[in-house]
């Protein structure tokens, strides 16, 4: 053993360098890896791990443990929400600066920068500004053991239209967010609040959230908008963002001749009952998506498509609906229901899609 010793001795005094220079890169993984790599993506997305790195502001990794709180240990790690932006309105929900007392049936919101959890964790408790969240926080300090879902929510504005840039947006959102939620975690564990809380962040349609507030105020100019807080103090899993659109009723699509703009006779019954639908459902909107067959230039049949949403909605303005109620899409020769090589499946691909939302 002796005769081994410098030896071994001698690899043990290489291996520390190794060490360091791996530990080195670990702190300095650049943040792109994380946008860009799916895999590491979805790891920290919903990650299970004791710890995380999540990318800093500074382009480093900030180590975040995920302590164990909540019943039998388990780890009340904030959730993404990935089914996209929710068509939900801030009208329905109520405000919280008005309560001293929360209703487990009602949603309420909470205009607050979610951001601010993170400066909030380094003071002391005195020092602690909460603001528009201080009657929430004040609810569950003194209450005790009240359960609360709380959700962060973010908008991409809806200027953006490079949809590379807008993936880019909402995953930074989305990483913001969770850090945000962190940090308020680690406060509750701090103060020793015996609450079961659980963590959500999703996105809403700025336009929607707005509603007629959109056209009529002016709108912020930054790409990300960070929304605020919804919550509820209900011990149930709830949905926190339930659309009005759910259930609604559904209409079957405006067909079109080729190479054709005309609405046909035969739709003015149809036209008449979206609109009466409508006139009911005050706080619902329409989604009209223009489609048609590939015969012609991309160019030629993306305006087309668009000039037949563009000739529904119209329709449906003629019949008292208001504008801002009423979206266009138009796709063009995408999404074809039908095969372009026969007449038969020509005419199907050229059409309006009605969605309730």
């Amino acid at each position: 053993m002796k005769k081994h010793f410098p030896i071994i001795l001698l690899a043990a005094l290489m291996l520390i360098p190794a060490g360091n220079v791996q530990a080195q890169y670990r702190k300095k993984r650049p943040t792109t890896d994380i946008a860009k790599d799916g895999e590491n993506k979805r790891q920290w997305l919903g990650s299970k791990a004791d710890t995380s790195w999540h990318p800093t502001v500074g382009g480093l990794y900030e180590q975040v443990t995920l302590p164990d709180v909540g019943k039998k240990g388990k780890k009340t790690e904030p959730i993404i929400d990935q089914s996209g932006k929710h068509k939900v309105r801030q009208a329905a929900y109520d405000t919280v600066w008005k309560f001293t007392a929360f209703d487990a049936k009602t949603f309420y919101f909470i205009d607050f920068d979610y951001n601010k959890f993170r400066t909030l964790k380094w003071k002391r408790d005195k020092d602690r500004d909460w603001g528009n969240f201080d009657p929430v926080m004040d609810y569950i300090s003194t209450a005790g053991r009240i359960p609360m879902h709380l959700c962060a929510i973010f908008a991409v504005n809806p200027t953006v239209t490079d949809p590379e840039l807008r993936d880019e947006l909402v995953a930074k959102a989305q990483m913001e967010a969770v850090i945000s939620l962190d940090y308020f975690r680690d406060i509750v564990i701090e103060k020793e609040m015996k609450n079961k809380i659980s963590y959500k962040v999703a996105e809403v349609d700025w336009r929607y959230w707005k509603d007629e507030a959109y056209y009529n105020e002016e709108q912020p100019t930054e790409e990300l908008i960070r929304v605020g807080l919804i919550c509820d103090f209900s011990s149930k899993k709830i949905d926190l963002l339930p659309s009005a659109a759910k259930g609604a009723k559904s209409f079957p699509e405006i067909k079109f001749f080729p190479n054709d703009a005309t609405i046909q006779e035969s739709y003015v019954p149809e036209l008449d009952e979206i609109a009466s639908f409508m006139k009911e459902e005050k706080a619902l909107e329409v989604l009209l998506t223009g489609y048609c067959d590939n015969v012609g230039t991309e160019t030629y049949n993306t305006g087309l498509s668009r000039q037949r949403a563009v000739e529904v909605k119209k329709a449906l303005m003629q019949r008292g609906i208001e504008e801002h109620r009423i979206e266009v899409l138009y796709k063009g020769e995408e999404d074809p229901v039908g095969d372009n090589n026969t007449y038969s499946g020509r005419l199907a691909n050229n059409r309006v899609t009605v969605v309730i939302q």
